[in-house]
């Protein structure tokens, strides 16, 4: 068995590169093909329901918008309930039919049923099941002073998308509706002062991902993904660097088009209404897990530890 293995790890690697060589030409031209053909036949929204979680800063906001210029009815979830107000007049402007306001905490299953519960007996269905609240941090996971803020990170990230999901499924199923999940791309990608926040993000796609095989047809799920867009860090909720605690970011207005971030959201949209199983953003990102396999160790290696620290002070 150890000669066959040895002998696999020689021919397999090279074998693969040729192999994806020469079908690239032919399975980017099928992915034309569907792209063009799901852009044809794409979910009008019109009067559909769609139910937004953080939908009161960053990402969530700017999805709030996209929804409501194509005229679907909109539940609105976070907990910051006076800043849900502001944004639900923004979107009956932009277009959006009705639009409700529910003050909920995604990380409790009894506020995600209600919301849930509440929803379908206001409209009687459910469409779109949009999961957007997300928590970031930026400290190094040896020097965090308090490590009581750790199950937040996936209380949020991981539970907070979970438990919608597992109480909307069976009106999604009835209305053959569609989870719209918001990832990052440090789910694959490393990148320092994330050590728990990828983790989480990672634990999230490998779900969903799963669900979908379990789902097949009945329920579709789009996983959208994206890198340094400013929205979640830049605006909304954070970690102080010692993870000591949650805070808010300063409260700024932010124009609806939402610059990165509101690319991002009409992306996500976008691709949600064509049933798209995956968006990204930037989409030359999309290129580099194939590539992370085939980079040599010296390459690979993360910068030295002063480079991402930032600038030290001098000795006195």
């Amino acid at each position: 068995m150890d000669l066959v293995n040895s002998i696999l790890n020689l021919v397999v690697p090279p074998t693969s590169m040729v192999m994806m060589a020469l079908a690239w030409p032919t399975l980017s031209f099928l992915h034309a093909v569907e792209w063009i053909f799901h852009s044809l036949y794409r979910e009008n929204m019109e009067n559909k329901v769609v139910v937004i979680t953080g939908a009161s800063s960053a990402i969530g906001e700017q999805l709030v918008y996209e929804y409501a210029r194509k005229k679907a009815n909109l539940v609105l979830v976070a907990r910051r309930e006076h800043r849900l107000r502001g944004i639900r007049e923004n979107a009956r402007l932009l277009g959006a039919k009705q639009v409700l306001v529910i003050a909920a905490d995604v990380v409790k299953e009894e506020d995600c049923r209600r919301f849930i519960n509440d929803t379908v007996s206001y409209f009687g269905q459910l469409n779109h099941l949009v999961n957007s609240a997300s928590l970031g941090h930026t400290f190094f996971f040896e020097e965090a002073t308090d490590t009581s803020v750790f199950p937040h990170m996936m209380d949020i990230n991981f539970w907070g998308n979970v438990y919608p999901t597992y109480v909307a499924l069976p009106y999604l199923r009835q209305s053959h509706g569609r989870i719209l999940v918001n990832t990052s791309v440090e789910s694959w990608l490393p990148m320092p002062r994330m050590s728990l926040y990828a983790a989480a993000k990672a634990a999230l796609i490998n779900f969903y991902e799963t669900l979908r095989f379990e789902m097949k047809d009945a329920v579709g799920i789009t996983i959208a993904t994206h890198g340094w867009i400013g929205g979640e860090t830049g605006r909304g909720k954070f970690m102080i660097e010692e993870g000591a605690e949650m805070q808010w970011k300063e409260e700024r207005e932010v124009p609806l088009t939402g610059g990165q971030v509101g690319e991002f959201a009409r992306k996500m949209v976008s691709g949600a209404c064509r049933g798209e199983a995956y968006v990204r953003h930037p989409s030359w990102e999309t290129r580099m897990p194939s590539l992370m396999g085939t980079v040599p160790p010296p390459l690979d290696a993360p910068p030295p530890r002063k480079l991402l620290s930032g600038p030290q002070p001098m000795p006195e």
